[in-house]
Order: C-alpha cells, then structure tokens, then sequence
C-alpha cells in the first residue's frame, strides 16, 4: 500500500477529506494545492461531453484526460473511474485496470458496485491496484435518481454492501445519494473512510463535481453548493473581448510581434 493512500485512510475520524474532480492540467494544478482526492471522473460525459448520461465514455476518453490532469498533480491521490463495461468481469477488469495505471500513472481506480462485483475489488488489489468502492446511487448501473437509505432495510443492505466492499480490500468508499441516517452509520461501522456526495456531513470527506460546484455546468442539484457563478465571469470576459475585436481594441502594438 503507497504512503498516499495510507495517508488517506489515516484520515478517517480525524480529519475531513477534501476530494473534487478534474478533466485537465490546469484545473488539477490549482485543485492539487486543496484536494486530498482528485477524481478523473466518467461525468466528464455530462460535462465535457454533453451526454445524458455516463456510459457511453471509452476508456480512451479516460485514459486521454487522465494523463493530461496526471501533468497538475504533485501531492494529491489520483483516482481514476473506469467505465461502465471495462470491469465486467475480473480478466477484463484486471487488463482494463492495469492498462490504465500504467498509462496514466494514477495511484488508484474507482469503480461502482453492482452489488456483487466484489470479487472484482478482490481481484484488483490482488494485483496491486488500489480501488475505490461505489454504493448509493451508481449512475452506470442505475437507470433513475433516487436517494438510497431510507427505510431500515435499505440501510442495512447498504451496509452490507459497504462491508464487503471493505473485506474485498477497497481503501476508501464513495456514498453517492445516501440517506443520513445510513451514511451515518456506514460511516461509524466501516474502518475505511467514507466519501460523501448527497450524503450529509458524516463522511469522512466531501466530493463534488468541480464543474458544478463553480456554476458552469448547468446541473444544480440540491447538494451541490455553488461557491461562484463562473459562466458569468467568463460570459462578461468574452463580451468584453468581442468588443475590443469590432471596435479595434485589440490587438494592440502590445499584442503582436
């Protein structure tokens, strides 16, 4: 186990983990001064991409974002999704994995659970390639929203699921859409650190999709919390250079060679 990933499990019960996502160098240099955690995540479907959903991002896409965020990152853990169908079964997950590390030169990869994909995680760390685990809400293998924890034997399913994902050898979980109450208690009952998102300040950290969080991706669910309206920023920017252009502002003698 690398000093990096210990450091994260280190941080459970004592302090928060700080996690957000990336898609380029120059949006991981700046997340790499903050983040304990920077994901390259499959979302960049929704928000590079367009996409209505995640599952139709290659491992390519990953792979050609990952070494691009790889080149910002001096300190933080870089966690890597693999795909929906990269990890269908352990021969696959194993090449698909490994091509990956290699690759990208990531410190670990991420992937959801289908409820019983645990033999992947198993397989996985077997091969020396950390993983993250996925239970709540799994955007690749849950058709419709909705929030996971709500009556007593969702919440003990989840935390079923939690602890074998734990017992597979996953050094960290994200909870995705939990229910308080059980992402509290998954918390409480796990040795390995939680990662919230939609799932109430419990968890031993936070993540949210950066694009969302600085007000450009246009999709504001009710736990994502905007800290700027960056596409107003960028709106007033682009106007203001439209009208240099047309009135001859620019370029200047300052401008050109």
């Amino acid at each position: 186990m690398s000093k990096k990933i210990q450091k994260i499990i280190s941080k459970k019960n004592r302090t928060k983990i700080v996690c957000l996502t990336a898609y380029s160098k120059s949006i991981a240099k700046i997340l790499d001064k903050y983040c304990d955690i920077i994901l390259v995540g499959d979302s960049m479907a929704n928000v590079l991409y367009g996409l209505t959903n995640t599952h139709k991002i290659s491992l390519t896409n990953i792979i050609q974002h990952s070494k691009s965020v790889k080149l910002g990152i001096k300190k933080s853990l870089m966690v890597v999704d693999m795909p929906k169908g990269t990890y269908s079964n352990k021969k696959k997950a194993k090449k698909n994995a490994k091509l990956l590390k290699k690759i990208t030169g990531c410190d670990a990869v991420k992937i959801e659970s289908n409820k019983k994909n645990f033999n992947i995680i198993s397989e996985l760390v077997r091969s020396n390639i950390p993983v993250m685990g996925h239970i709540g809400y799994t955007p690749q293998f849950n058709k419709k929203f909705r929030i996971e924890g709500n009556s007593n034997i969702e919440i003990k399913k989840l935390l079923k699921e939690a602890i074998e994902i734990q017992k597979a050898g996953a050094f960290s979980i994200v909870l995705e859409c939990v229910a308080s109450k059980a992402s509290k208690l998954i918390t409480e009952k796990v040795e390995i650190p939680t990662i919230g998102i939609g799932s109430s300040s419990y968890c031993d950290g936070q993540i949210l999709v950066t694009d969302d969080m600085l007000g450009l991706s246009g999709f504001y669910p009710k736990f994502v919390k905007k800290y700027v309206q960056l596409n107003r920023v960028i709106e007033k920017a682009i106007k203001k250079y439209t009208k240099d252009v047309k009135l001859k502002k620019f370029p200047t003698n300052k401008n050109f060679f």
